[in-house]
């Protein structure tokens, strides 16, 4: 059982207000082995890869963090969708592009912090061919079920009604070592009943299943279940984060709910080829620093269900690196094996 809190509030992310973002001319200074960049980046479209199906969170909320980072580069960036191995496949294909800022990935954690850890072989070194530019959002998990399926109003009743069945309670993630996988196994293992997990490939069947009652509980991605919600098909038990949700006030905290130490929250990263020049780097960085700091992203995000944050490439890859050992814990925990 893991004893402290899981994950740090996302005030930490907090940065000072920025002020103008240059969109003048870059001045080439590329690393060692680097493509020579031209004075005029970008003078093209650049490409997006999302390592994860269309319609998740990561997909949604990269497609809105994009469409207002491109104002700044003065050019469009395309969302491309190559999921596969848990993210490892897309993921692969922004490590052996080449390295002139016009190929970059939005990761989850998992790609960050996880993958290493479920999978016996990586097809790339993350701190070895990859660079992260910055957060885009953090998120928190929601505890879910559907009031069709189970009466349960609260956490602490959810609890008696799994405890009262030794044949175990299903529950569903977008996937094998995902957030909500890892999340939902600590979360059984903690209150101390049978969790069956059932991996799906990402929300868009993860979600229905519960709805339909195929699968009895969630313990998700808040943005995947936030238009449910607002409908009344699914009830909120419980958020992962520190503080209750803006958009939904009524939904305690799991610490508020009687399951303290149990901060959990998913976010995402911006990423290029580790050789990418430095000056391209820091002008993608900016335009996502403007980006997030813009009003309608951070309330389109947060109606989204998530927090629109960023964070400089240093900040980035610290972060990473911070998490690992905490996500290898939940990992063992869990007994995650994605091959």
């Amino acid at each position: 059982m893991l004893r402290r809190t899981l994950l740090a509030s996302p005030l930490a992310l907090a940065t000072p207000a920025l002020g103008q973002v240059s969109g003048g001319p870059i001045q080439p200074s590329a690393p060692l082995g680097a493509p020579a960049i031209g004075p005029r980046w970008p003078d093209r479209p650049i490409r997006m890869i999302v390592p994860f199906p269309a319609g998740g969170s990561l997909d949604v909320l990269t497609r809105l963090a994009c469409e207002a980072a491109q104002q700044g580069l003065g050019q469009p960036i395309i969302v491309e969708n190559r999921p596969g191995a848990g993210g490892n496949i897309g993921t692969d294909q922004v490590a052996k592009s080449p390295a002139d800022g016009y190929t970059l990935g939005s990761v989850s954690v998992g790609l960050l912090s996880i993958n290493q850890y479920l999978f016996s072989r990586m097809p790339f070194d993350f701190d070895r061919e990859l660079t992260g530019i910055s957060l885009i959002y953090e998120l928190p998990n929601i505890a879910v079920v559907t009031p069709q399926f189970n009466e349960a109003k609260t956490l602490a009743e959810f609890i008696a009604w799994a405890k009262a069945r030794p044949q175990g309670v299903t529950f569903g993630s977008p996937g094998i070592g995902t957030t909500p996988h890892l999340a939902g196994a600590l979360f059984a293992q903690r209150a101390g009943y049978n969790g069956i997990h059932v991996p799906f490939r990402g929300a868009a069947q993860g979600v229905p299943a519960v709805l339909s009652g195929s699968v009895d509980f969630s313990l998700d991605n808040l943005a995947s279940w936030i238009p449910v919600l607002g409908e009344g098909r699914a009830r909120g038990l419980a958020v992962t984060s520190a503080e209750r949700w803006p958009t939904l006030p009524d939904v305690p905290t799991m610490a508020e709910a009687g399951m303290p130490d149990f901060v959990v929250t998913s976010w995402a990263a911006i990423i290029a080829p580790i050789a990418t020049p430095k000056p391209v780097v820091e002008r993608i960085s900016q335009a996502f620093r403007a980006a997030s700091e813009m009003p309608q992203v951070r309330a389109r995000m947060l109606q989204s269900g998530g927090l629109s944050v960023w964070t400089s490439p240093e900040q980035t890859m610290a972060r990473a690196r911070a998490e690992r050992p905490m996500w290898q814990e939940m990992v063992r925990v869990s007994g995650a094996k994605a091959d």
